[in-house]
């Protein structure tokens, strides 16, 4: 009888031929599949930590800039964010990347540069009535009693928000609709208030017993002369 495995030939494909895929297919496929799925597992486990802000951010507009050249056109964003701690400060700023979220980026880092303290009365409100203007966009803004609430639109309110306002009542009175210029307003206008000097403490009176060492150390002194 002839036998089985004989009868194939020296290019075999089988198991037990020279060249035959199921062995080392086998082993290829064990040790690729254990490599590779160690080492995707073992990177995917190590996420990165993003760093958390002691900021609260809003993004109030979003736009595409175009730039034509010689080989076409070429798009890019601009991005304009507010940040503030809602506890008296506040900043506003743009930033321009090839990407949304490149742009926004930009725009925190470059807005945590523009911080400032506005003072507030009470930690609710302004202090006194203020108008200011900024292109074409104008901004006028008025104290309020307690718990009128934040009473302003568009981005003249999320600047207010973001500054820890809650009382006040603003008006955008420009005709124009840029929310930039609108919020560079409010921000030229907050920043017409001067800080409020915190009031010096009296001096603590000396008491008796210094006061008479001093007066006897004076009188020895001038016996001495």
């Amino acid at each position: 009888m002839n036998n089985p495995s004989n009868n194939q030939g020296p290019r075999g494909r089988g198991p037990g031929g020279p060249r035959g895929r199921g062995g080392p297919g086998g082993s290829r496929g064990g040790s690729r599949g254990g490599s590779r799925g160690g080492s995707r597992g073992g990177s995917r486990g190590k996420f990165r930590q993003k760093a958390t802000s002691a900021y609260d951010d809003q993004v109030i507009e979003i736009r595409r800039v175009t730039r034509v050249v010689r080989g076409g056109k070429r798009f890019s964003f601009r991005a304009t964010v507010v940040i503030g701690d809602k506890k008296g400060r506040v900043g506003v700023s743009i930033g321009k990347g090839l990407d949304v979220a490149g742009a926004i980026a930009k725009a925190k880092r470059s807005a945590e540069k523009e911080l400032f303290r506005v003072p507030l009365k009470d930690n609710r409100t302004i202090l006194y009535d203020v108008e200011a203007k900024y292109s074409a966009s104008r901004v006028r803004m008025k104290p309020t009693k307690k718990g009128h609430g934040l009473v302003a639109g568009g981005a003249c309110r999320i600047v207010l928000e973001l500054a820890g306002v809650k009382d006040i009542s603003a008006k955008q009175m420009g005709k124009t609709t840029n929310k930039l210029t609108n919020a560079m307003a409010t921000i030229k206008a907050l920043k017409m208030f001067k800080a409020v000097p915190e009031e010096k403490k009296p001096d603590p009176e000396p008491k008796k017993e210094e006061t008479e060492e001093k007066k006897e150390e004076e009188s020895k002194l001038t016996d001495k002369r």
